[in-house]
């Protein structure tokens, strides 16, 4: 049995409504405990929202505008890559202890690959490739030996309907409990002081079924059955349970940014082309062994695209075979990612503001200067940025009810050397229930493409030694979570980080750390990028 002194479990998508949900039929036990016998509170998220910019916020304790990853993807002007650690220029909790001789262990948590080389292990997760780099190296191997059989996505992509449900959440549960098995192999072979372990199932169970809530319980039994056995066998002194934002319904609209953008005359269209930037090709391509970070399309998408030319758009041909019942022979034969070359786009070169991805929750001006063939002048910035804020700000559903509720500039939500990264107005819907989409597919409002999605408050819980359960704030903050481990683990914080120390541990202080150096980053290799992605589901 291992002895880990300050153990943080990630649970993505984890919040107080579904845990009390969860509660009434005795589901969760062991979380239950850590929350009502230590102390618990919402745990309130970024912008965005999403696993890829979320998590590294709350492991650097920085918003995205010091540490870089606004999405799941990275733009080299009107391009786009997958995102990876790389991106995240800013220490991580562990990189930090490392300067103070502690050891930690840190398996599955997102955007972690390339690995950090540190004193103790890490095994990356969710955005890496199947076979993931691990620290130290070989590790992976090691693990596999150890307890069998260790992955970080499931066998099946979600286009494959030769699994079934139960398959499916039989490859789900084997998943989380993969997780508590390497993190309690590492532990007891490290004895670290610094543990965290992440579970990624609870929120993708959301996505891919929505919200079927036998599902999620299945994925919370064992989800709840792996924290219990850390509990015991790793023996933390203190444990901290934290999430990157919530889930809940969304039982409103969905709202096409770009379609009402094109309305006002900023947006311009292409018929065919390469697709709107997302994940999800590139994910095909990594999937299928190609050596690419991006995507291009195959001679079938290159050809819709030619056809979506002349007018022959996937939407036009779904809508017509959907009048007459054949929308099923569409979903069955199509090849993948035509209706990506295949429909109306956004021209971003020729367009003077638009939004890039739904996920980034913002509209992004074409800036002369900035973007490649920017068109936007510079002096012109801040007229045209006040001019869409007033815009988006009073659109209102069919039902008379705001879509946004709020609508912002950058640098209320974002600042540091990488705030060029994210949208130049930030686009909140109005209690998170409207969805937002940046397809140019006709209307401006539609049924929401996801009934259950994100929610802006999480969950941050504590129990254990040197908790004071009485002094948890009614609500806390994402970015509040790096300092709270540290200062728990006795360890100043880095003054850069956002957040402050929740007052249920002891203020540690702040000290000054070296800046982060992108030459102590890894880089990643072709052959890394080859390896599978699969699983996320959030982008168009």
């Amino acid at each position: 049995m291992s002895n880990v002194d300050v153990l943080l479990i990630g649970i993505d998508a984890g919040c107080l409504p579904v845990f009390e949900r969860l509660y009434e039929d005795d589901v969760i036990p062991n979380i239950r405990s850590i929350c009502d016998g230590g102390a618990s509170a919402p745990l309130e998220s970024q912008m965005p929202p999403w696993t890829p910019s979320a998590w590294p916020s709350l492991y650097t304790g920085v918003n995205p505008g010091k540490h870089g990853v606004c999405g799941f993807v990275a733009y080299d002007g009107y391009d786009f890559r997958v995102v990876s650690g790389s991106d995240v220029e800013e220490h991580a909790i562990w990189t930090l202890l490392d300067k103070h001789d502690l050891t930690s262990v840190v398996v599955n948590v997102p955007v972690t690959h390339p690995p950090d080389e540190i004193n103790g292990a890490l095994i990356p997760g969710f955005i890496g490739p199947e076979d993931p780099r691990c620290h130290p190296e070989g590790l992976l191997d090691e693990v596999r030996d150890a307890i069998g059989e260790y992955r970080v996505y499931p066998t099946y992509s979600r286009e494959e309907s030769n699994y079934t449900d139960a398959q499916k959440m039989d490859e789900y549960t084997s998943l989380v409990r993969m997780r508590g098995e390497a993190f309690r192999y590492l532990a007891d072979k490290h004895d670290p002081d610094f543990g965290f372990v992440q579970f990624q199932k609870p929120d993708t169970v959301f996505h891919e079924f929505d919200g079927d809530w036998d599902k999620v319980t299945t994925v919370y039994e064992e989800t709840d059955r792996q924290v219990g056995k850390l509990l015991e066998e790793c023996d933390p002194n203190t444990v901290f349970i934290a999430s990157d934002h919530g889930m809940g319904p969304y039982e409103k609209y969905e709202f096409r940014v770009n379609e009402f953008l094109r309305d006002e005359g900023y947006v311009k269209a292409r018929k065919g082309g390469r697709g709107m930037p997302s994940w999800n090709p590139i994910q095909d391509e990594l999937r299928e062994g190609k050596d690419t970070k991006t995507w291009e399309p195959n001679t079938i998408e290159r050809m819709a695209a030619k056809m979506a030319q002349f007018g022959f758009t996937a939407h036009r041909i779904r809508t017509g075979l959907e009048k007459v019942g054949l929308a099923e022979i569409v979903k069955q034969y199509a090849p993948k990612n035509v209706a990506r070359t295949a429909n109306e786009q956004v021209d971003f070169p020729k367009s003077a503001a638009y939004m890039r991805a739904r996920t980034e929750l913002g509209v992004r001006i074409n800036l002369q200067g900035r973007e490649p063939n920017g068109i936007v002048p510079p002096e012109q910035y801040d007229e045209v940025r006040d001019d869409l804020i007033e815009k988006l700000s009073a659109v209102e559903t069919p039902d008379g009810e705001p879509v946004f509720g709020e609508v912002a500039p950058r640098e209320t939500y974002f600042h540091g050397k990488n705030a060029d990264n994210a949208p130049d107005i930030v686009t909140i819907p109005n209690e998170m229930g409207q969805f937002l989409s940046a397809q140019l597919l006709g209307d401006y409002f539609a049924p929401p493409t996801e009934p259950w999605n994100h929610k802006i408050e999480g969950v941050v819980a504590a129990k254990g030694e040197g908790i004071d359960a009485d002094a948890m704030p009614t609500k806390a903050h994402l970015f509040d979570i790096a300092p709270t481990v540290m200062s728990a683990l006795g360890i100043p914080y880095s003054d850069r980080m956002d957040g402050g120390v929740i007052p249920i541990v002891e203020d540690a202080g702040a000290q000054s750390y070296p800046a982060y150096d992108e030459d102590d980053s890894v880089s990643m290799d072709d052959a890394d990028v080859e390896e599978r992605l699969a699983d996320l589901g959030y982008m168009q």
